[in-house]
């Protein structure tokens, strides 16, 4: 699948310099939706094309910035579908109908077992790991997650993962020569997946460090 859509996904490339952006905010919406669509083939061509030169404004560090909060905006957005559906429709209806909307039954399983487990900041730690990145804003949803809590763990969560792609992208404009966009996600992907072990392991360790100081800060207002 990921050979197909980055065959039509190449032509957007010719429209950087003017919708870059816009592009950009849509493509990783749709990711960070219940539609399987990979974060890969958006952002490590964003950080890229900022380091030629060639997003809108020119600029290489602005263009990155910008690229980076765009896709940011757009994961937040995605996200917030995922969640307001999830909130409105229901866990019945999901395991209805949810097939038809690309949310398997068994996706959905792994999903709430990874939240119920480990709580709501599995929102955070989950939006670094590939398949269920998109679906851990279901179960948030269907608990009823605080609005506030969520936005704040999947931003943290997404923002890193954003910015680790972004600037794989940034690394290849200024190392790779002129490679053709299929060749440039595939090697940026590779790149990603090496990486991820730590990258995970980084974040659980954050977390525990959090729920530590968390514990001990309520202990002293007690």
């Amino acid at each position: 699948m990921l050979d197909m859509l980055v065959s039509h996904l190449e032509q957007a490339v010719a429209l950087a310099p003017t919708w870059g952006f816009a592009l950009i905010f849509f493509f990783m919406a749709v990711e960070s939706s219940f539609i399987p669509f990979p974060s890969e083939i958006v952002m490590i061509p964003a950080g890229f094309l900022a380091y030629r030169h060639a997003l809108t404004t020119g600029n290489p560090l602005t263009d990155l910035a910008l690229a980076w909060g765009c896709g940011l905006a757009g994961s937040l957005a995605g996200a917030y579908v995922n969640y307001g559906l999830s909130l409105w429709l229901g866990e019945p209806f999901l395991r209805k109908f949810g097939k038809y909307f690309f949310v398997k039954p068994e996706a959905l399983d792994r999903a709430e077992e990874v939240f119920n487990r480990y709580g709501d900041m599995t929102t955070f730690i989950c939006r670094l790991i590939p398949v269920i990145r998109q679906l851990i804003s279901i179960p948030a949803g269907l608990s009823r997650m605080p609005l506030g809590r969520f936005t704040f763990f999947t931003a943290l969560g997404a923002g890193i993962w954003t910015a680790i792609l972004a600037g794989i992208g940034w690394t290849l404009g200024h190392t790779a020569g002129d490679l053709p966009y299929r060749d440039l996600v595939f090697k940026g992907k590779e790149m990603a997946n090496a990486n991820l072990p730590g990258l995970i392991l980084a974040g659980v360790v954050a977390v525990a460090a959090y729920a530590l100081i968390h514990k001990l800060v309520m202990r002293r207002s007690n």
